[in-house]
């Protein structure tokens, strides 16, 4: 009887690995569930680090011609959320962006991807900054997978223009959230 139960213990342990889906994956070595100070904007009343989250995906679905990356706060009070990072054009052999590739200035993002404007009006990364008191924010990073490799727009496009060619180029997205509540002073 022990040795039936451990032969199929053996069978399902190995079925489970062979037929497991391999989905696509969006993980993060710098963040998990909250974002913090490293992450947090720095202006308009934020004292962050304004240091954009590392990044890596996997199993891209069979198709894919290059990535896109959004942050977005669906919470943020404009009554249409709030763009934190918007970058495009990333090629598809890349499966990662290194902490801070956001920061344009430092030139870590892979050569061809384009980091347009976010909703705080300017390129680049910027980082959680609630108002005072409005309570938790989530914050929703998300890896586009794309079936061309140029969405034909440039660093001035705004997010709304962005969002708009993912929509119709995106094939499969991966997404991680992440919590941040500004204290009150």
């Amino acid at each position: 009887m022990k040795k039936s139960i451990f032969i199929l213990g053996i069978l399902l342990t190995i079925s489970t690995s062979l037929f497991a889906q391999k989905t696509f994956t969006l993980t993060s070595t710098s963040i998990g569930g909250e974002a913090t100070v490293n992450e947090e904007f720095n202006g308009f009343g934020c004292t962050g680090n304004n240091e954009s989250p590392q990044l890596s995906w996997k199993n891209a679905p069979k198709g894919t011609k290059s990535f896109a990356i959004t942050m977005y706060d669906p919470d943020a009070p404009t009554g249409s959320g709030w763009w934190h990072w918007v970058v495009f054009d990333i090629p598809e052999h890349i499966k990662e962006l290194v902490s801070n590739a956001g920061d344009i200035k430092s030139n870590l993002t892979p050569k061809g991807a384009i980091q347009s404007i976010t909703d705080f009006g300017v390129g680049g990364y910027g980082g959680p900054c609630p108002p005072e008191g409005h309570g938790i924010h989530q914050y929703i990073i998300t890896v586009h997978a794309l079936k061309t490799d140029k969405l034909g727009l440039n660093e001035n496009s705004n997010p709304a223009v962005v969002g708009y060619y993912l929509w119709n180029n995106t094939i499969a997205k991966a997404s991680i959230v992440m919590y941040y509540q500004r204290a009150k002073k």
